[in-house]
């Protein structure tokens, strides 16, 4: 089926389903049924307050962040949406680590639901490493419907490499 390689791991009832939305141009319709509007964190420093206050009521006591921006060189075809770096530098007798949070640009236009998923996937990289049974519950802790927004994003990126943007970008306030 062409355009579903982000959907490559779900079953055929599924990307049926899906090829016959994009068959009849309908995936854009249905996806701003659902998520009408795009979020308004369009800065880096709008995406940092935004994810410093999912990190300070879930992940409190976790390492801090240093920076939250949005890469324009995150790329999608590398399978990454966001990445969560960690840094560690000696300076003298010290030290001292570094946790970074970037997000692909891509998502400056999008919902915010989908912004939400990507930061709670990558906070929970400061807990867990791994992308095991313990992290998947940490994700669903922060975000119930973590696993539906992730399936959401990925018919997204369905579009939006099919059909293009479904939203009109505007400039970053």
């Amino acid at each position: 089926m062409r355009g579903l390689k982000y959907l490559a791991g779900y079953s055929e009832q599924v990307t049926s389903k899906v090829q016959r939305l994009l068959d009849a141009n309908e995936l854009g319709g249905v996806l701003l049924s659902k998520y009408p509007t795009p979020h308004g964190f369009t800065t880096d420093r709008s995406l940092y307050d935004f994810t410093m206050g999912i990190k300070n009521e879930y992940l409190r006591k976790s390492q801090p962040l240093s920076k939250v921006v949005y890469d324009p060189k995150i790329s999608v075809i590398n399978h990454a949406l966001g990445l969560h770096s960690f840094v560690s530098r000696v300076q003298g007798a010290k030290l001292t680590a570094k946790n970074e949070i970037r997000v692909a640009s891509m998502f400056r236009v999008a919902p915010v639901e989908f912004l939400r998923m990507i930061v709670v996937h990558e906070l929970a990289h400061l807990k867990e490493k791994e992308h095991n049974k313990a992290f998947y519950q940490l994700c669903e802790y922060m975000e119930p419907d973590y696993h539906q927004l992730e399936f959401d994003t990925r018919l997204y990126l369905t579009h939006l490499e099919t059909a293009g943007a479904l939203y009109k970008e505007t400039s970053p306030a």
